[in-house]
Formats: C-alpha cells, sequence, structure tokens
C-alpha cells in the first residue's frame, strides 16, 4: 500500500468532512466527543445510515463493519425497531417516572439469562461497570478489583487502569494515586501468573472482573481453563467474580457468552446490543447481591450501597428499542447462524489469503466478531492484550484507511469488525477482494517494501 497515494484520495473524496473537522476542533477537544472516532488524517463526518452502510457528507457509501461499536446487531435503522420508535416519540421520549417498557425489556434479558435475578439499568456500559465493583465492595466489604491488562470496562475511574499499553504507566491526568492501589492487573490467559497475583491480594479482594472475550484489547478468546480458574479462585475465596458482558451479551447468541463458556458470574453487565441502538447499559446478579441497590428496604441506610441511576437511565425510547431488538432476535434464531457462520467464514479466508501473499497476519474472533492483527519479530502470536498493542498497528491503520480510500468498505483503524444481519456473503467476499487487492496491486508497492518486516518470502 502506497501510503501517500490512499491517504491523498481520501482526502480528495471527503473534502467537506475535512472542512467539517477543522470547524469541530474549535468546539471539541480533538474534534471529537469519543476519543476512538478519531483517526488521520481527520475522520469523515456521517450523514446517515441504513442497513450494512454508511453515507458521507461528501456522498460517499461505506460498508460498515463497525456497526456502531459492535451494539448494531441488526443492521442500521432496522425498519422492526425505527417503526416502534416513531411511534414511541409521539407518547414521549423521557417521562423521569417508571414505564411498563422497562419491565418487557427487563423480563426479556431476564428468560434469556437466568442469572440475572436482578438487573438495574443505566445509561452506559461505564456505569453499569461501575455498579458493578461498588456492589462487589459493598457485599464483601473489600476493597481490591482485579482485572486483565487491555481489559476494557469503560472510562469510570474504579476501572480505568492498565487499558493501554505501557500498562504500568497511568492512563491519564485527573486520577488520583490512591485509586490505583485498589486496582490489581492480571495477565490475560496466562492463569498461572494471574493466580500468583490473585493469591497477594486475596485477603482484600472484593472480585475479579473479565470480559469473556477480550474486545478493544484484540477480540482475543481466553484460553480452555483461563476463565474458569478465575471464577474457581473467586469462589474459594469469597471474592466475587464479575463478567462484562457488554460487547458479548447476545452477540453470539440469545443469551451471554457465560453460557458458551460454562460460567457462572455472581454479577454481570450487558450493553451495547440490549439497547437496540440507544444508550444502555445494565448490572445484573444474584438478588442477594443486587439487594443492595434496593433503596425501599427498612432499616440503616448506611449498610446499602444504593448504586442509583441516571436522569435517562431505563427511558421508554431505548426500553422499546432493546426490547424490540431482543424479540426479533428470540423469534429468529436464524440470525445468529447466518452472523455467525459469516464470521467464521471471513475469518479462515482472511488467514489463508494472508497466508497465500506470504503476510504474517493472525485473524482472532468468535462467531460473528474478528480482527487482523499484522505480526512481526516482536509478536509471533495474538494471546493477550500485549501481543495485540505491539503488533504492527501502522500497518493495520494503513490497511484500514486503503479500504475505506480505494474500496469504501469501514473498518474503525485499529479496532475490531463485526457482522450484522444485514450484511451477506458477498460482502465478506468484497472484503476479501479488497483486501487481495490492496497488497497484491502494484500501486502499493511501496508501502510493502517499507513494512516488508510483516512479509514471510
Amino acid at each position: 500500500m502506497k501510503y501517500d497515494s490512499y491517504l491523498e484520495l481520501y482526502k480528495t473524496k471527503t473534502f467537506e468532512s475535512m472542512n467539517l473537522y477543522f470547524k469541530s476542533r474549535e468546539i471539541f477537544p480533538g474534534g471529537v466527543s469519543h476519543n476512538i472516532r478519531y483517526f488521520r488524517p481527520y475522520p469523515f463526518f456521517t450523514r446517515k445510515a441504513r442497513g450494512k452502510y454508511l453515507y458521507d457528507v461528501d456522498g460517499n457509501k461505506y460498508l460498515d463493519f463497525w456497526n456502531g461499536h459492535w451494539a448494531l446487531i441488526l443492521g442500521h435503522s432496522p425498519p422492526r425497531v425505527t417503526q416502534k420508535l416513531v411511534k414511541q416519540l409521539k407518547n414521549g421520549t423521557l417521562y423521569g417516572t417508571v414505564n411498563k417498557d422497562s419491565l418487557k425489556l427487563g423480563w426479556e434479558i431476564k428468560k434469556a439469562i437466568p442469572l440475572a435475578e436482578n438487573i438495574r439499568f443505566c445509561s452506559t456500559g461505564s456505569e453499569a461497570t461501575m455498579y458493578a465493583t461498588r456492589l462487589a465492595r459493598s457485599a464483601t466489604g473489600k476493597r481490591v478489583i482485579a482485572k486483565v491488562e487491555g481489559g476494557w470496562h469503560g472510562f469510570n475511574t474504579n476501572l480505568l487502569q492498565s487499558v493501554n499499553y505501557p500498562y504500568e504507566v497511568d492512563e491519564g491526568l485527573g486520577l488520583i494515586e490512591d485509586e490505583g492501589h485498589f486496582v490489581e492487573s492480571l495477565q490475560f490467559n496466562d492463569i498461572e501468573r494471574s493466580l500468583k497475583v490473585l493469591e497477594s491480594i486475596k485477603d482484600d479482594l472484593a472480585a475479579i472482573i473479565v470480559e469473556p472475550v477480550l474486545g478493544g484489547a484484540g477480540c482475543i478468546l481466553p484460553k480452555n481453563g483461563y476463565l474458569q480458574g478465575l471464577q474457581e479462585f473467586a469462589k474459594n475465596n469469597g471474592s466475587l467474580f464479575i463478567l462484562d458482558e457488554i460487547v458479548t451479551g447476545f452477540r453470539f447468541s440469545y443469551g451471554a457468552a457465560m453460557n458458551n463458556f460454562n460460567l457462572e458470574p455472581d454479577l454481570f453487565t450487558l450493553g451495547k446490543i440490549i439497547g437496540g441502538g440507544l444508550p444502555i447499559g445494565a448490572v445484573c446478579g444474584k438478588k442477594e447481591i443486587m439487594k443492595l441497590a434496593d433503596a425501599t428496604i427498612e432499616g440503616d441506610k448506611s449498610t446499602y450501597c444504593s448504586i442509583g441511576g441516571g436522569t435517562f437511565s431505563a427511558n421508554p425510547m431505548t426500553m422499546k428499542a432493546g426490547f424490540h431488538t431482543l424479540r426479533t432476535l428470540r423469534n429468529d434464531r436464524s440470525i445468529y447462524d447466518k452472523i455467525n457462520n459469516l464470521g467464521e467464514f471471513t475469518r479462515i479466508e482472511l488467514s489463508k489469503l494472508f497466508d497465500e501473499l506470504k503476510i504474517r497476519a493472525e485473524v482472532t474472533g468468535i462467531g460473528s466478531i474478528f480482527m487482523i492483527h499484522f505480526l512481526n519479530d516482536n509478536v509471533k502470536a495474538i494471546n493477550n492484550a500485549l501481543d495485540a498493542a505491539l503488533s504492527d498497528k501502522e500497518m493495520l491503520n494503513n490497511y484500514n484507511l486503503a479500504l475505506m480510500a480505494y474500496h469504501g468498505i469501514f473498518f474503525l483503524p485499529g479496532k475490531m469488525g463485526a457482522f450484522s444481519n444485514a450484511h451477506e456473503k458477498k460482502d465478506s467476499i468484497k472484503l476479501l477482494n479488497a483486501t487481495r487487492d490492496i497488497f497484491e496491486n502494484s500501486k502499493y508497492i511501496n508501502f510493502l517494501e517499507k513494512n516488508d518486516k510483516n512479509l514471510v518470502f
């Protein structure tokens, strides 16, 4: 890939987005309202989204594998959901009181995931994981939360540790040093090393929190026995085991990934898919723990966590969108067969293609999610977030930009992709053909020479 060629093409095709981005920098720090949405040279500005496509302000159409942070399992603006939202819009967007739609969505989740004995809705995944850690500390009387390196649980202070490489460095300004003393990091997929760390903090260990599949850290599967080992330690130690299923919940099947890995967490969090394209988070779990959020219990309120909520918690628009999304998935389980098969086909065929082209790469993922990692002399395989962080990120970002500029295919640069029900096999084939073109076509030869450390001859 010749960097200058696709960079200039991208700029030529996104002139209005460039103008808007310069204006946005005058209003928003960095020109964006979510750090990861910035990419070089600047992000395009989306005008609308339908099905599997994004349309930008310059008239470009992109085949979308980002799918709204992987939340849109039915695709953009699915008619069944949008029709219900139009109807709800006429009845109100925010009541500020309880509503029947929250009960319907809650029961839908509870029936699909029996361990959701009690549920508390909120508006973001960050809130949900914050609530989960507060509940764990309240239930156990202990302070330390263990998480894995690279594990992303939202931008809340309690868990904003060891998210980005280098993991031993503070994540950003504004964090108080003392807060870091109560978060301990584990190496994903290294059970022996993780258990040693846990043993050293067991007397003050409130909970272990982990994603069943590392999402933003690289779309990495757990090795057999790793998650089970963490769960067993927590159970034997009187600590809580928390699964962050904000990405994985309802992504692989009608339920949670805990079923795929035979896990029984004390608490778990949901988000993304259960909101049907609108903001949501949820903390779920056993009644004896969740009762600590019950402000109606008589007695000394200081003994209860009372995790509260936000203005937009369980608002009728989100509840309606979430319920009809989940009901669509429940009534048509073939959706999971379709998107999981697309994911499997894509991972296999991309791996074959990179092998044929003699490019060192590993394609990770499960079900309908996948990610490409370009390997190098330092990284021979992807087992954890450190491996993903030390892989050739520059090559990945350049590849993603080339897909956008030349082929109208969108991944948020450096992030994993996901299939939705709006996608078809021909979309996977388009990605395969585009990838072949990028690495075979002579106009990219300068890029390949520049990145010859990734080639195997």
